[in-house]
């Protein structure tokens, strides 16, 4: 980050921790539709992924003064709104976790080509796991927490955590291959 966008970036976050609201509103019209796309990811209903923003934000702002300047205040904020999204998971009773110790990580064979394949098809794809899959693949694949990380977050042990990734990625790698037969199957070749 330059010079000038860390010094604005500075008065912007001294700005609402003296609760100015254009300050605030500032805040929020720059990372909301990112953090949007964020809790979208947990939360597939758009009128509680819109909540659960706001509720982040509210988070974010009485909770300003404990960032401490070490890392990234974006990166801080993302993990506000990814806690938050979670608690709303945990509100709704929809965080249920499947376990199946029995079945260890797996290579699942030939890997589908991911060049063909666009950012929003493999969101759509993720969006349609169940929620505990959907849950930990974010949280571990796109969010880059460690098994540790997540069993903390999400209150259960490291194994069902890897077990909830490893059927995800089961699930996704079945998704992607059978889309891949039928573009295949379209095309004739």
């Amino acid at each position: 980050m330059s010079a000038n966008n860390s010094r604005r970036e500075e008065e912007l976050i001294d700005g609402c921790l003296k609760g100015n609201r254009k300050s605030q509103r500032q805040l929020y019209e720059q990372y909301s539709g990112n953090f949007l796309s964020i809790c979208m990811r947990y939360v597939k209903d758009l009128d509680l992924a819109q909540d659960v923003l706001v509720e982040g934000f509210m988070k974010i702002f009485e909770s300003l003064s404990q960032f401490k300047g070490e890392g990234s205040f974006e990166g801080w904020m993302k993990r506000v709104i990814v806690t938050q999204a979670l608690v709303t998971l945990r509100k709704n009773r929809k965080l249920a976790m499947e376990v199946n110790l029995d079945e260890p990580d797996r290579d699942f064979g030939i890997a589908p080509d991911l060049n063909t394949l666009e950012v929003e098809d493999l969101l759509q794809l993720v969006a349609a796991l169940p929620v505990g899959y959907r849950t930990v693949f974010n949280l571990y694949a796109i969010e880059g927490y460690s098994h540790r990380e997540i069993c903390k977050m999400l209150e259960i042990s490291e194994n069902t955590s890897k077990s909830q990734l490893s059927r995800a990625r089961a699930i996704l790698q079945q998704k992607l291959t059978t889309s891949q037969n039928q573009t295949v199957i379209r095309n004739g070749r």
